[in-house]
């Protein structure tokens, strides 16, 4: 199993694999059509191609003198379900926990000097009204 997320997650990790992909979404396409909008020989977008086709992600056959790709929809499964065990982890409001930690560790204060500041309160991520930065503003990626 970790061998066929290594390949997979390999292929995936180069942008022009990726922007094939999501061409090959839209639809099956011949080798040249695959190569047309990329600035590189057709050598090696075959190689990118034969990375994907060894990673499970598409499949090529040959109709007539052509060779088309065609993505497989359930290759990426697996990788999806192991990332699935990741998105159980709940996203913590930084900001509620710096201001717990302040009062725990102000002298002669306890974490009830902050109405509302709990440690549940970490749990909910704090929306820019409140003043809370989002992941997106502290520079984290979504995923």
């Amino acid at each position: 199993m970790s061998h066929d997320l290594d390949l997979i997650f390999a292929a995936l990790a180069d942008p022009t694999r990726r922007q094939i992909l999501a061409m090959l979404l839209e639809d099956d396409m011949a080798v040249s059509d695959v190569a047309e909008p990329f600035e590189m020989s057709l050598a090696a977008i075959s190689k990118h191609l034969a990375i994907l086709a060894g990673a499970g992600l598409i499949s090529q056959d040959k109709r007539g003198r052509l060779k088309w790709c065609q993505l497989e929809p359930d290759a990426l499964r697996e990788a999806a379900v192991w990332m699935q065990g990741f998105g159980q982890v709940e996203p913590i409001n930084l900001d509620a926990f710096e201001r717990f930690l302040e009062a725990e560790l102000s002298p002669g204060k306890s974490a009830e000097a902050v109405p509302g500041e709990a440690p549940d309160d970490w749990l909910e991520p704090a929306t820019p009204a409140e003043g809370g930065a989002t992941g997106e503003e502290r520079g984290e990626r979504g995923g």
